[in-house]
C-alpha cells in the first residue's frame, strides 16, 4: 500500500490501536509553582507503562492561582490503570508518599462522576485521630495535621471507565538527531492538548515493544521490526533511508482527546518536513486484536 505524502513526509496508511483503561484526575497545589510541580513530578515518577509500573501517570498542565480550589498555583495530574482496584491503590500510595510529604501541598479531586476513588478518605488515617472532616457545599475535605501546618486533601475524586491507553505515533528519520527533533516538536504540540498525558520520559520512548518474547518471563520485548540494527536479520518494517525510530505513547481521558493530541503531533511533524525532521510516520497496532480504539493516521492528517 502506497503511503500518503505530506510536505515530503511519508505517512503510513496504518492505525494506532488503543485499549480501554480506568482514569482519574487530581489537582495538586503548593505555596508556589515550583513546589506544586515538584509534588506532581515526584508522584508521577516510575509510571511510564502498566507493564512494569502498575499505572501510567503524568502532568496534564499547570494551573494558575485563579484556576485552583485554594487560590494557589497548581498542577493537574492524570493517572491511568487497567483496573479500578489498581488505580485506587496507585492513587492513594502516590498521593500519600509524594504529595502528603511535599512542603505546603494540598490535593483536590478534578474529575466529576458518580464513580469515585478515595484520596483523603484513605490518607486521613495518617492524622492518627487528629484529622478533621470539613464540608463545603457538595465537596468533602480532610485536614490532616503535619509538621508544617496541615495537609488539605479532598475526600474523593471521580473515576472514568472510558479512558483510552496506548494511542501512539512511530516517528522515523534518517538520523537520531533529526528524528529526535521531529519527535520533540510533536511532543511540544501534544502537550498543549488537555486531558492527555505522554507518560514516557519527556513524552518519548525509544524502546518500543511488541507483545510476547522468546523468554517465558517476558510479557513484552523489543519491537524488532522497527530496530534499524536488525534490518538485515528480521522481517523489517523499515525503509533503507531510516536510521532511527522513536515512539510517542498517548493516554487520554477520552477517545476525542487522544485523537486531538495525535492530530497535533502529526501536524508538527509534517510542518517540519523530512530535511531536518522525520521522513516517515507510522503507528503501532496488532491487527485490531488489542483494543477497540483505532486511530487511522489518514484521518488525522492536517
Amino acid at each position: 500500500m502506497r503511503p500518503i505524502v505530506r510536505n515530503g513526509v511519508r505517512i503510513d496508511e496504518s492505525f494506532a490501536e488503543a485499549f480501554p483503561m480506568r482514569g482519574t484526575a487530581i489537582v495538586i497545589t503548593g505555596p508556589n509553582q515550583k513546589w506544586a510541580r515538584q509534588a506532581a513530578t515526584t508522584m508521577t515518577g516510575f509510571a511510564t507503562s502498566v507493564i512494569g509500573c502498575g499505572c501510567e501517570a503524568g502532568i496534564d498542565h499547570e494551573l494558575s492561582a485563579k484556576e485552583t480550589p485554594d487560590g494557589r498555583p497548581g498542577v493537574r495530574v492524570l493517572i491511568f490503570a487497567m483496573s479500578t482496584d489498581t488505580l485506587q491503590t496507585q492513587l492513594v500510595n502516590r498521593v500519600g508518599q509524594c504529595v502528603l510529604t511535599s512542603p505546603g501541598s494540598a490535593c483536590f479531586g478534578d474529575l466529576d462522576g458518580a464513580d469515585r476513588l478515595q484520596i483523603g478518605d484513605s490518607i486521613r488515617y495518617f492524622g492518627d485521630g487528629w484529622q478533621v472532616s470539613k464540608k463545603f457545599g457538595a465537596r468533602h475535605f480532610w485536614r490532616v495535621p503535619v509538621m508544617d501546618g496541615e495537609f488539605l486533601c479532598e475526600a474523593t475524586t471521580g473515576l472514568t471507565k472510558k479512558a483510552v491507553g496506548g494511542g501512539n505515533l512511530l516517528i522515523m528519520g534518517a538520523t537520531p538527531k533529526t528524528t529526535l527533533r521531529a519527535t520533540e516538536l510533536a511532543v511540544e504540540s501534544m502537550n498543549g492538548v488537555k486531558d492527555v498525558i505522554l507518560p514516557f520520559p519527556g513524552g518519548i520512548v525509544r524502546s518500543g515493544s511488541k507483545v510476547g518474547s522468546k523468554y517465558k518471563a517476558m510479557s513484552a520485548s523489543t519491537n524488532d521490526a522497527y530496530c534499524p540494527t536488525l534490518r538485515g536479520a528480521v522481517n523489517t518494517n523499515l525503509d533503507e533511508d531510516i536510521g532511527c525510530v522513536l515512539e510517542i505513547v498517548i493516554d487520554g481521558l477520552t477517545e476525542q482527546a487522544v485523537a486531538k493530541a495525535m492530530r497535533a503531533g502529526l501536524a508538527a511533524i509534517v510542518k517540519l518536513g523530512p530535511e531536518h525532521g522525520a521522513v516517515r510516520v507510522g503507528a503501532g497496532n496488532y491487527g485490531g486484536k488489542l483494543g477497540p480504539f483505532h486511530f487511522h493516521l489518514k484521518d488525522l492528517l492536517p
